[in-house]
């Protein structure tokens, strides 16, 4: 029986790599499977497959928020109207929109987006509403105190208070400036003296 089995059992190699596998036939016991550098040219190991990145959500990916809609309230950077806040009323093609601004002095009109800034604010009404509708949306969602409240237009209303200012205003600003300074300058020279004091004391004390 031994003699039969070993006649039976046939070696072949598989896959040009050198790797030898039994292979039984009749009643000799199956042979393993292939080790992971089998079945491939020069026995190569092949890569384990890196696992599916999680599932995020549109809300998750999305961080620009800011676009042009019906409603969404947009700052005049250049133009006549510089400076005021304008709403959008309808949007007329990929360069203009038709905007409305009843609580800012800006009549109904088309102009180009090149001229907006947009901003965070958004008021409810309908599609090409007129002007009561913008206005009451407007005066409910209390916009110019709003914006007045932002850092946008605090740095704006700075910028144009400094661009104001004459030579002696100026002068006093610089004044003012170099007491506040000098009272800071003070104030360190104290707390460093105090702590190099303490500093001393807790050397004292541990020696």
């Amino acid at each position: 029986m031994r003699t039969e089995r070993s006649l039976r059992s046939v070696f072949t190699v598989m896959g040009g790599g050198g790797v030898l596998r039994k292979r039984s036939g009749g009643g000799g016991t199956p042979a393993p499977p292939p080790t992971p550098a089998q079945g491939r040219p020069g026995g190569c190991f092949r890569a384990p497959r890196k696992p599916p990145l999680p599932f995020c959500s549109r809300a998750a990916i999305m961080v620009f928020k800011r676009f042009v809609e019906i409603g969404r309230v947009a700052f005049i950077s250049f133009g006549p109207h510089a400076g005021k806040l304008v709403a959008i009323v309808d949007v007329i093609d990929q360069n203009r929109a038709l905007v409305d601004g009843p609580c800012s002095g800006v009549r109904r009109q088309a102009m180009p987006f090149k001229c907006m800034q947009l901003t965070d604010f958004v008021l409810k009404f309908p599609h090409s509403a007129r002007q009561k509708h913008v206005r009451v949306a407007w005066e409910k969602e209390n916009i110019n105190e709003k914006w007045a409240a932002t850092r946008w237009a605090k740095k704006i209303e700075a910028r144009e208070k400094k661009a104001k200012m004459t030579d002696f205003d100026r002068y006093k600003v610089m004044k003012a400036k170099k007491m506040r300074n000098r009272i800071i300058k003070h104030e360190m020279k104290k707390l460093q003296k105090q702590a190099s004091k303490k500093g001393k004391k807790l050397q004292k004390a541990q020696k």
